[in-house]
């Protein structure tokens, strides 16, 4: 099954956008049109969402997947969560592959025994005890590398040095990743010692973004490890000069098998559509450089800031709002891949699924993938939400990380645009911590989540094909 969501999963990803047609608004009842106006006010005042990250990312820290951390992080979001009064809350269990680093040490030997600062991309192999020493060789893309002669990298230590384009939809991440996923392997093909990559990030800072090297969790082949930008300026200068010579050694823990898991909570529905469900997704686990705010704390409190406050409307919701507090997202989405195969005899009653993982900046655009039927529903929900200074976008959806298997399986999503101009400078670093967050973006993004719940709650509107014929 997970073969089969990956190329799925890449087809939709690498398929042209459509183009967003004007579509005349489907009409909201008065009760949803009065309840959009409340949430979006009480969303703008949110501190429940908020108080969630800081205590979480406080109490907990960062929450490597597999790790004793992940598994505290689940017992405290069971606590807090019935603590908030949600239903059903419950932790589905799975295992997977567990990898967490040691030793981590460079040091530029043929320039006086300079120290760079550098981090193991998860799923590396780790050095020969005591590490190894290998003359440096550059290359500025995965391009270039692919096609070096082995003999010119046999023996030595790649250094890819190839920068990241900084964009607002976060759009120059899908291309920067391929060094982090192919570098190791391909050197070590290619005979190479080890592979040094310029870090997958758009800041200058002198730290290091990590980042798993395969989809599944395992640990793949070669040694990786990415550097921070102004060491590998350094570096391109040094070599620029002459013969570099680099001393890397890599430490790494495995185990075949670690506990992990996803952790669900309700707020259940009433009446015909209560076993049909809307999922609020977002991942529990973190790397372990920072303590995992912006990716994804944030996350986790804006879809449980955005379900608390549609709880605490009067009465209940027509369908059932699911949150999912994914595990173990960031070694290769396994946590969604678990919840759709646990799910499997329920999904065709999932009408709609929404992910916040990409930060806490201000949504500015709002991107749906519903039914050609359906794109009515779209504009409603997109008039809805322009007073939060969100604009529409396409109907060309696939949903966020985790639940894009879900997407895969025919199930409607959308995906709320964050404003990710910044977000790499944070992503998989030390300074991915609570104080990054701006709480009024923050706020903007929980009263965004808790409308268009709202909406696909209330109207029980079919995202999937959209109205049915009178004659039908």
């Amino acid at each position: 099954m997970k073969t089969s969501i990956a190329a799925a999963l890449a087809s939709v990803l690498l398929s042209p956008l459509a183009l967003a047609q004007p579509v005349e608004p489907a009409p909201l009842e008065r009760d949803v049109a009065k309840g959009v106006t409340k949430l979006m006010a009480a969303g703008l005042q949110d501190n429940i969402g908020l108080q969630f990250v800081e205590d979480l990312t406080t109490e907990i820290g960062p929450r490597l997947a597999g790790s004793d951390a992940e598994a505290r992080a689940r017992d405290w979001a069971v606590a807090e969560l019935r603590g908030l009064g949600f239903s059903n809350v419950a932790i589905e269990a799975f295992d997977i592959p567990f990898w967490s680093r040691g030793v981590e040490r460079a040091e530029i030997l043929s320039a006086g025994g300079q120290q760079m600062t550098i981090t193991a991309l998860g799923g590396s192999q780790p050095t020969p005890e005591g590490g190894v020493t290998g003359e440096l060789v550059r290359y500025a893309s995965m391009a270039e590398l692919r096609a070096a002669d082995a003999s010119d990298i046999e023996g030595k230590i790649v250094f890819l040095d190839e920068s990241m384009t900084r964009t607002q939809d976060g759009s120059g991440y899908g291309v920067a990743v391929r060094k982090r996923r192919n570098c190791a392997p391909v050197a070590a093909e290619k005979g190479a010692l080890a592979c040094m990559i310029r870090s997958v990030g758009t800041d200058h800072h002198r730290f290091a973004h990590t980042g798993m090297m395969s989809r599944d969790g395992a640990v793949g082949t070669g040694t990786g490890v990415a550097i921070s930008p102004p060491d590998a300026d350094q570096l391109t200068r040094l070599i620029e000069r002459g013969a570099v010579t680099v001393k890397l050694e890599v430490g790494i823990e495995t185990r075949p098998a670690a506990p992990s898991g996803n952790v669900i909570a309700e707020v259940p529905g009433r009446g015909a559509l209560a076993d049909e469900i809307i999922l609020l997704g977002c991942h529990l686990d973190s790397w372990d450089l920072g303590t995992g705010a912006i990716d994804d704390g944030a996350g986790c409190g804006i879809v449980v800031g955005a379900a608390k406050l549609i709880a605490n409307m009067p009465g209940r919701t027509k369908r059932t709002i699911r949150v999912v507090l994914y595990g173990s997202e960031e070694v290769g989405l396994l946590g969604g891949a678990a919840y759709a195969e646990q799910h499997a005899d329920e999904l065709a009653k999932h009408v709609f699924a929404s992910e916040s993982d990409f930060g806490a900046g201000k949504i500015w655009r709002f991107q749906t993938g519903f039914g050609d039927g359906a794109l009515s529903y779209a504009a409603a929900m997109h008039r809805a939400l322009a007073p939060l200074g969100i604009g529409p976008y396409n109907n060309s959806a696939r949903g966020g990380p985790d639940i894009g298997v879900l997407s895969a399986t025919g199930v409607p999503v959308v995906s709320p645009g964050q404003d990710g101009t910044d977000y790499f400078d944070l992503h998989h670093t030390p300074d991915d911590t609570f104080d990054k967050i701006e709480p009024d973006a923050f706020r903007q993004n929980v009263a965004a989540y808790a409308v268009f719940a709202w909406i696909a709650s209330e109207t029980g509107w079919d995202f999937r094909t959209g109205p049915v014929a009178a004659d039908e």
